[in-house]
């Protein structure tokens, strides 16, 4: 049983480590893309309401977002445990989640912060490649295309979202909206920070035996 909450700035990997953790302990990967995805799918009142704002080009408010974790939480996938990966952002957020889980006598095992430095997180953004035909992402530093190309023959564009300016405005709203989670988690004795430089394999590995530490304790 494990009930964990990655965080990390954007392009910190958390998604991938959030996959390969889920496999490993046995419990559902919960997104907050994939949240709101299902609850506008599923018609539910908050569900209708979170599309409201999403389609205006709002953020969600945090009781619309809350509501909607405390629904999912209430899923009996969880009942053995979660990883949750995008939520909490903000620290009234994180008050919210500490509230609901106490409300189902339950609790964190650890909130894992995976860090990287702002420098390497430009880097690895700026020089991802899509192929317009099939989607493959490629690299032009750590995974180049042959050639130039996709490996079908497609052409290869950078996405919006990873142009440096876009990037840097993303790292921005992270600083200020959810780093000071950092102290909020350090001060319940939840928080491990593990280096998220190298590869996904070598991050896997810290993070495990991070936990493993903690669950030694």
């Amino acid at each position: 049983m494990m009930r964990l909450v990655l965080m990390g700035p954007p392009g910190a990997g958390k998604g991938t480590q959030a996959v390969g953790l889920s496999r490993e302990y046995g419990v559902p990967h919960i997104s907050t893309g994939d949240m709101f995805r299902a609850a506008v799918a599923a018609g539910s009142q908050l569900g209708l309401e979170a599309r409201r704002y999403m389609d205006a080009g709002d953020l969600v408010p945090d009781e619309v977002t809350l509501g909607i974790v405390r629904e999912r939480l209430a899923q009996p996938d969880v009942a053995s445990g979660f990883i949750l990966d995008g939520f909490p952002r903000t620290i009234p957020q994180a008050s919210g989640l500490q509230e609901a889980l106490r409300d189902s006598n339950l609790q964190l095992d650890a909130v894992v912060l995976i860090d990287v430095p702002d420098a390497e997180l430009v880097k690895r953004a700026v020089g991802r490649r899509v192929c317009r035909e099939c989607g493959r992402v490629w690299h032009v530093e750590f995974n180049p295309p042959p050639g130039g190309a996709c490996s079908c023959g497609g052409e290869l564009i950078q996405r919006d979202d990873d142009r440096a300016e876009t990037v840097m405005k993303r790292l921005s709203a992270y600083h200020e909206q959810t780093e000071p989670l950092k102290g909020y988690y350090a001060s319940l004795g939840l928080l491990l920070s593990v280096d998220g430089m190298g590869g996904p394999e070598a991050v896997h590995r810290r993070v495990f035996d991070a936990l493993g530490r903690c669950n030694s304790r």
